[in-house]
């Protein structure tokens, strides 16, 4: 204790900071009790002091932040597969178009039993063009006849569903072309026997590589030429969307389906905030047509925005779901540490009884406990991170899944981490602090 005996400046009968530093004795820092103005210095003393004690102790230490690193890894990890999948069924829902709304005939009944909604023939290519003429705000219109046909060229045949639209049909639902080129207003004036098929309908007619453009195709025994090639679109939930052929409206409606009835007309309003406001009008205008005063409707308007939407909530909900699952690891890990730091304190009672007795206050050993269980929290938060982060970043790589890296699960989970370390920190801390000096240096 040669060192207890250095004459040491004092400042209203304590040891001056600045030269407990100087003599580098343990001791005298610890007995050190500085007035307010010298939180800084504590803090000073302690972090060090927190840090030798964790790295006395490495295995134990690396082995208390498992559960937050878990904990941390699996919700970033989670969070990123469930934006990733989120993002993608958007993405692919938004491919059907934007602002859309979809009008389908009422149902039909036969024997009292209804036959379902899409099944009436109330719908007419007047009403399309009545929408054109007298509802502002709209960036295209097109009426929609299809069915399912039998297509054939050479010795390859193919089951598909041909729809006959107008021109805008293929803006309204974002439709690029792949090549070749659309058919044209021209085309659905004059009927012409044109079309454009999906890359589905292409890789099976032209199995060999063949370019299709200018080639003779027969749906339904009707020869059309093939003007163009749509560029893919995938899959959208359980439907091929690009399992399809597009022919001209009239063309369908006249010399292959042979019905005044139509399926459907698309409309695509310009602004989204009028979505509301167009189906009301849509609703009235349809009514009046129709000539229906107290019956009910017989069609029905979809809001393809309103799906997207609901779709992409249900997403979130699982993201949501999921990564609570997974965060119930973090509240485990924080078990985990306050385990670990009540056997700390159990283990250097008679450490902590010296320092009490040397002068050392019970706040400056509670702040040395407390900065250790922070410390610990936060370096299994960093490790999860990079852990959970490389996950999100190999999953698409591995597995083909599309993953978001999510940077506000990142921010959250690194706050979330220095939080346990605080909340699970302060119960061993205070048992530290609380401790009596005399009992604490009898401790064997």
């Amino acid at each position: 204790m040669a060192a207890a005996t250095i004459d040491m400046p004092r400042v209203d009968g304590r040891v001056s900071p600045a030269k407990a530093v100087e003599s580098k004795d343990a001791f005298a820092m610890l007995a050190e009790a500085p007035g307010n103005g010298h939180a800084n210095f504590r803090l000073f003393q302690t972090v060090p002091s927190a840090l030798a004690a964790l790295r006395a102790n490495k295995g134990r230490s690396i082995l208390t932040t498992l559960g937050i690193i878990i904990g941390v890894a699996a919700v970033i990890a989670i969070v990123a597969l469930g934006e990733g999948a989120s993002a993608s069924v958007s993405s692919q829902l938004a491919g059907l178009g934007t602002n859309l709304l979809t009008i389908q005939p009422g149902s039909t009944r036969s024997g009292g039993a209804s036959t379902g909604a899409g099944t009436g023939t109330t719908l007419k290519a007047a009403d399309a063009d009545a929408i054109a003429q007298n509802i502002p705000g709209l960036n295209g219109v097109s009426p929609v006849v299809s069915g399912n046909a039998q297509v054939i060229y050479g010795s390859q045949n193919w089951s598909t569903r041909v729809q006959g639209v107008t021109p805008p049909y293929l803006t309204i639902n974002d439709w690029k072309i792949g090549q070749g080129s659309a058919f044209t207003d021209q085309d659905n004036t004059n009927a012409n026997n044109v079309a454009v098929i999906g890359q589905t309908v292409a890789t099976n007619l032209f199995p060999g590589g063949e370019s299709p453009i200018g080639k003779l195709i027969r749906i339904r025994n009707v020869p059309f030429t093939v003007v163009g090639v749509l560029a893919s679109k995938g899959s959208s939930g359980f439907q091929d969307q690009d399992d399809t052929i597009m022919i001209p409206f009239r063309t369908g409606q006249v010399r292959l389906f042979g019905s005044s009835n139509i399926n459907q007309i698309v409309v695509q309003v310009a602004d989204a905030t009028q979505i509301t406001n167009v189906t009301n009008q849509l609703t009235t205008l349809l009514r009046q047509s129709h000539q229906l005063t107290s019956q009910a409707d017989d069609f029905t308007i979809r809001n393809n925005t309103d799906i997207i939407s609901r779709v992409s909530s249900v997403s979130d909900t699982m993201t949501m779901l999921l990564g609570g699952v997974a965060a119930v690891s973090l509240v485990v890990g924080g078990i985990g540490i306050m385990n670990i730091m009540l056997v700390s304190v159990t283990e250097r009672t008679r450490e902590i009884g010296i320092r009490l007795a040397i002068g050392a206050q019970p706040r400056d050993v509670l702040s040395q406990f407390l900065v250790e269980a922070v410390v610990l929290s936060l370096l299994g938060g960093i490790v999860g991170i990079l852990i959970g982060s490389g996950v999100a970043v190999m999953l698409p790589v591995v597995a083909g899944w599309t993953t978001v890296l999510p940077w506000n699960a990142i921010a959250l989970s690194f706050g979330v981490s220095a939080a346990i370390g605080m909340f699970f920190g302060i119960y061993p801390a205070r048992k530290a602090s609380q401790l009596d000096p005399i009992v604490a240096l009898r401790y064997e």
